[in-house]
């Protein structure tokens, strides 16, 4: 079989696996249900086709090689006799028309043709033949295929069915691979620059692949199988736009009445993840650097957490803080180990599934080099939809940004201090240089008891100024700090204290001698 055999003869083991994988699904489907309760949902694009070809496989597999006497094993090679499902639109490009009855007639599709929208089309067809299954060309990334599963049954309100997707954990390198590999035909419009096609009202060529031509008055492009970011499959189809106001953010601690402009602030919050920690086996080292870090760019950090390797653990406290924080800074937690379930926790919170990124792949392939299996990279699985990539030339691979969420890989201080610099340096940096917070430390051998009213009294008095208190041991001195943006009304405020008591009671402290 054609399709077979130019898998097997292929040097590409990821998509030798998708391949199998798929062609299993298929398989399976064909086992639990009658052919003739089976359809297919064509549309005459890219995925699509891939699908049509897979069944074509998968079709040639279930039945095996008809008998060379009755003269029909060609026929059996070339042919998938499935009922299939066209939804004409007169929004529909020409070629893609023109390309689905094409391939209709090569394969000897049997086409049925709905021109009404899907669902009340669907319900028709449902009715007037049984269909139990009907395969889709689904892919992970696709609008629709939030919760889907290869075997999913339709949603609620629409006619039942179960929905089989074959594809759906392929990416949109894995569907050009396989439509080079086993060179069969594609819509033309593919070799135009367009990568996702809809109406034509909607769709237009992809500009990532536009040509620079001083030469030719007419904008040229490269064929959409050139397009190195699969993410960006979808920059072509017109996008709606939203009109979101910003809140502005709250500030706490003590910070609560700072003025509109130099001394605002933004609050984040950090969370760490690791048993370890919790354990007591290791100190947590890099939320304290970042908390120094975020201060020095006047950022309030206002919460931390430590919390356990369990995914529902680490949806929960990201969940919980990225609807109260300007930006939430997650590490910990990243890797291949069974332990390693923060990008899980992360997509959980924001209700979508783990996505194969091929973009992260790649990256992750040059730094694993062979200890990369080609198969699957559960490193490469991330938080589908929400996911950017944050580049910079001295990181071996990006730092991972979903939504107001930025996971960091630094697993010491050193590699820390690295990213940091890296996520600050960027041209478009989600972390915003603000007023820098300053501050001033006084120390006494007062009593708690003898300081307290005072300082209480200040708290009130002095409410845009952040006033703690502590000591390194019980029999030391006890430390004042202030802190906030706005230099003069930390200086008012610690003169003030000051004068309260006698003098000589309170010495300043440098920050490194705290």
């Amino acid at each position: 079989m054609d399709i077979d055999r130019a898998i097997k003869e292929s040097s590409d083991r990821r998509l030798q696996t998708k391949y199998h994988n798929a062609v299993y699904v298929i398989q399976r489907t064909f086992s639990l249900y009658e052919f003739e309760q089976v359809a297919f949902s064509f549309n005459g694009g890219k995925d699509s086709t891939v699908l049509l070809h897979l069944l074509r496989a998968g079709y040639y597999l279930h039945k095996g090689k008809t008998d060379n006497s009755n003269g029909n094993q060609l026929d059996c090679m070339l042919k998938c006799p499935i009922r299939t499902i066209y939804f004409e639109s007169p929004c529909a490009f020409p070629e893609i028309n023109s390309f689905t009855y094409e391939t209709a007639a090569v394969y000897d599709l049997h086409l049925e043709i709905i021109r009404s929208d899907f669902k009340s089309g669907l319900e028709t067809l449902l009715k007037e033949k049984s269909t139990k299954a009907i395969f889709l060309g689904t892919r992970i990334g696709d609008p629709n295929a939030v919760g889907q599963e290869q075997f999913s049954p339709s949603s609620t309100g629409w006619p039942p069915f179960m929905r089989v997707n074959p594809i759906l954990d392929w990416s949109y390198r894995d569907v050009w691979a396989f439509i080079l590999t086993c060179k069969v035909k594609y819509c033309s419009l593919y070799d135009q620059g367009y990568t996702s096609i809809g109406s034509i009202h909607d769709t237009v060529p992809n500009a990532l692949l536009s040509i620079a031509d001083s030469s030719s008055t007419k904008e040229n492009f490269k064929p959409a199988y050139m397009l190195s970011d699969g993410r960006q499959e979808r920059a072509g189809r017109a996008k709606k736009i939203s009109s979101m106001s910003e809140s502005t953010p709250v500030l706490s601690n003590g910070l609560n009445n700072v003025g509109p402009h130099k001394n605002s602030s933004l609050t984040a919050s950090i969370i760490a993840v690791g048993d370890e920690i919790l354990f007591g086996t290791a100190e947590d080292q890099i939320g304290a650097t970042l908390c120094k870090k975020l201060q020095a760019i006047g950022w309030q950090v206002a919460h931390v957490a430590v919390v356990q390797n369990d995914v529902d653990s680490v949806a929960e406290e990201v969940e919980h803080r990225t609807s109260k924080d300007d930006m939430v800074f997650l590490f910990g937690g990243l890797g291949p180990l069974h332990s390693d379930v923060s990008m899980a926790g992360v997509a959980k919170a924001f209700g979508v599934r783990l996505a194969p990124d091929e973009e992260f792949e790649e990256y992750l392939r040059h730094l694993i080099g062979d200890h990369c299996t080609g198969d699957r990279n559960e490193m490469a699985l991330l938080p589908e939809g929400i996911t950017e990539l944050l580049h910079h030339e001295m990181l071996p691979v990006p730092l991972i940004k979903c939504r107001n969420v930025i996971i960091l890989a630094a697993t010491n201080v050193s590699e820390l201090e690295t990213e940091w610099e890296c996520l600050l340096q960027l041209p478009s940096t989600p972390v915003a240089w603000m007023a820098p917070f300053m501050s001033k430390h006084l120390s006494t051998m007062l009593s708690d008891i003898e300081a307290a009213q005072i300082i209480s009294k200040l708290c009130i008095d002095f409410s845009d100024i952040y006033i703690g208190c502590h000591r390194k041991s019980r029999v030391g001195p006890l430390i004042i700090n202030f802190v906030g943006k706005d230099n003069a009304r930390i200086e008012l405020a610690a003169e003030n204290l000051c004068q309260r008591f006698p003098a000589g009671v309170f010495c300043e402290v440098k920050p490194w001698l705290i």
